[in-house]
């Protein structure tokens, strides 16, 4: 068996990495796809290598040249490379194709060894590889009959996203066997080439070949197996995270703060999501507006501002929107003068966004962090402040204090002049009823009160980035809204607030599944020896490692091993102990990551 590799195309996507080298010479993690592709194809122990150059073509051989394989390569030249496409490459490389089996390789393309081994082994003699259709997949996909035959290749123009679940995406590797080759694909591409030209690629001679009755190419389906194509500098990134070591893949997912729909089989126990909101409906509902709200503007901060007022039953001037609860923390801490009292650990976004010298740091004395509205009363009317957070159930601590302590703490702000800032973001998950403080006779009693609140977190819907900030201090919610942009949401957060309302007991019911999901994990995590559980009354628990486990190590463990992704905490708290942090997810996933954590004891 023999190796073909196209590798003639510009790359132009990935700009200056290309600028002087070819695509396949583009590095992830330290290591260029060419360099990886042939060690993988060498320890095969093919026959030989073919490879049609073309764009940098000299400088590709030259590069290869240094690179120590021991495998023969045969190098195919495209001289027309910048006006073809790959069917003119694989046309120029057909006689190769006529003489034994051949492992046909596309160079943008990056898998782990088990991949080429399992596709080279495989007792069938022509096969194309394939993976379940995923959203960040592109290009063709094609539909299988029950015995792997391809039933259909749909190149990417005739897409229906209707189908999806019925489509698997073609990897770009195949295996053709000689018979194969010399029955059908040449004489079929050189027809093709013939009649439409060269610039075509490769896979539409396989779409016809593909309408013959007896179906002569099967796939190859991966289960789990690693791969990504590289066509920009997006895709470079995510393949860097992809294949890093364990510690890169650690670091790079930490640092990407989201986004996780890109890596479809992890499973995120960091960020922090209502499990069990919003409702089928509701989503079927926005959907069912999806072209509408993609394609109108949405209205400005008044009207925003009326929907929140509606949702929250509160005044309209007392109450500011936000693209997520962050834009608002930004704007208020920009605007928040004089010393700013915190509980750590804490939240960082509102440390972060203070100026030095600021922070008064209040540290709860007690193992589990718990601390109530008298310690916070008694620390900082010895340790003045102008400003003081409370963020209520903590982060990442879980302490809840009860609405009663709550008002206690802003009757004391009230009487001594300082603004009490209450981040009520995970209120609703807490086992007290209507805790919330968006309620206009408590904002007009305490002037001095501002209450954030994030809506990604209770009611389940990141993506749409809302949060509300609500004071009866009017002066200071007028400047707020000058400071964001008059379209600081977009439709979707828009049509969004139209319409929860209609969903309210949906919503109730969901808080009420919460609960009871919540109250199993932790027993649950109870079960694990070397986990000291925190009370908590927040959609996350916090958790100190005992017996010597360290929080990177369990981090990284779970993530490599089981795809599940937890938030390390030890550098956050900085008290030399281990801490992590992991998030309510239904009864389902926490049942995944229980199992896991029971494994790695």
């Amino acid at each position: 068996m023999q190796g073909i590799i196209l590798a003639a195309g510009m790359g132009r996507r990935l700009k200056e990495l290309t600028a002087e080298n070819t695509k396949c010479m583009v590095a992830v993690n330290g290591v260029t796809l060419i360099d990886r592709l042939l060690h993988q194809l060498q320890a095969l122990q093919l026959s030989r290598v073919v490879i049609v150059v073309g764009y940098q073509g000299q400088k590709l051989k030259d590069y290869i040249g240094t690179l120590g394989l021991r495998i023969p390569i045969v190098y195919i030249e495209n001289p027309i490379y910048d006006t073809t496409n790959n069917i003119y490459s694989l046309w120029l490389a057909r006689n190769y194709l006529l003489k034994e089996d051949t492992l046909l390789l596309e160079s943008d393309i990056i898998v782990e060894d088990s991949v080429l081994q399992m596709l080279h082994d495989d007792p069938r003699d022509t096969l194309a590889l394939v993976d379940k259709y995923e959203s960040w997949m592109d290009g063709t996909v094609v539909k299988l009959g029950e015995d792997d035959s391809i039933q259909e290749f749909i190149p990417g123009k005739s897409f229906d996203f209707h189908e999806k679940d019925q489509y698997y995406k073609t990897v770009n590797f195949y295996k053709f066997g000689k018979k194969f080759s010399q029955k059908y694909y040449v004489p079929f591409l050189e027809a093709y080439s013939h009649a439409l030209g060269n610039n075509e690629y490769y896979e539409q001679v396989l779409r016809v070949i593909s309408l013959i009755d007896e179906p002569c190419i099967r796939a190859k389906c991966l289960t789990g197996q690693k791969w990504y194509e590289i066509d920009d500098m997006q895709d470079l990134s995510i393949a860097s995270v992809l294949f890093a070591d364990d510690d890169g893949k650690v670091a790079a997912l930490q640092g990407a703060y989201g986004g996780f729909w890109r890596f479809p089989k992890l499973l995120d126990f960091c960020y922090l999501v209502n499990p069990f909101y919003p409702p089928q409906k509701l989503v079927d509902e926005m959907q069912a507006n999806f072209q509408t709200l993609l394609t109108q503007y949405p209205s400005g901060m008044k009207v925003n501002s009326l929907l929140a007022a509606k949702n929250f039953d509160v005044k309209q001037e007392y109450i500011l929107v936000g693209n997520g609860a962050s834009e608002l923390i930004k704007a208020l801490m920009g605007r928040t003068a004089g010393k700013i009292g915190f509980v750590r650990p804490t939240f960082e976004e509102y440390p972060n966004r203070c100026k030095k010298g600021q922070a008064v740091v209040y540290r709860p004395g007690y193992p589990d962090f718990s601390y109530h509205a008298a310690d916070l009363i008694a620390f900082f009317s010895k340790n003045p402040v102008n400003t003081l957070l409370l963020i209520n159930p903590d982060n990442p601590t879980g302490n809840y204090l009860p609405q009663e302590e709550v008002l206690q703490a802003a009757d004391w702000a009230e009487n001594a002049g300082i603004s009490l800032i209450v981040d009520e973001s995970f209120v609703d998950f807490a086992d007290e009823q209507d805790a919330t403080l968006f309620h206009d006779e408590l904002l007009e009693k305490y002037p001095h009160l501002i209450v954030v609140k994030s809506i990604s977190k209770s009611y389940g819907v990141p993506g749409v980035r809302l949060g509300v900030l609500a004071s009866a201090n009017t002066e200071l919610i007028a400047a707020l809204k000058k400071d964001v942009a008059i379209w600081n949401i977009n439709s979707f957060g828009e049509f969004y607030m139209q319409i929860a309302g209609k969903y309210q007991k949906d919503y109730t019911a969901a808080m009420q599944q919460f609960r009871a999901a919540r109250t199993r994990f932790v027993a649950g995590l109870h079960q694990i020896p070397y986990l000291r559980v925190l009370p908590t009354q927040a959609n996350y628990v916090m958790c100190e490692l005992t017996g010597g486990l360290t929080s990177a190590r369990l981090t990284r463990e779970l993530l490599v091993r089981y795809k599940l992704f937890i938030k390390d905490l030890s550098a956050k708290v900085g008290d030399g102990r281990e801490y992590i942090r992991l998030a309510v997810r239904d009864d389902t996933d926490n049942e995944i990551l229980l199992k896991a954590l029971k494994e790695l004891q």
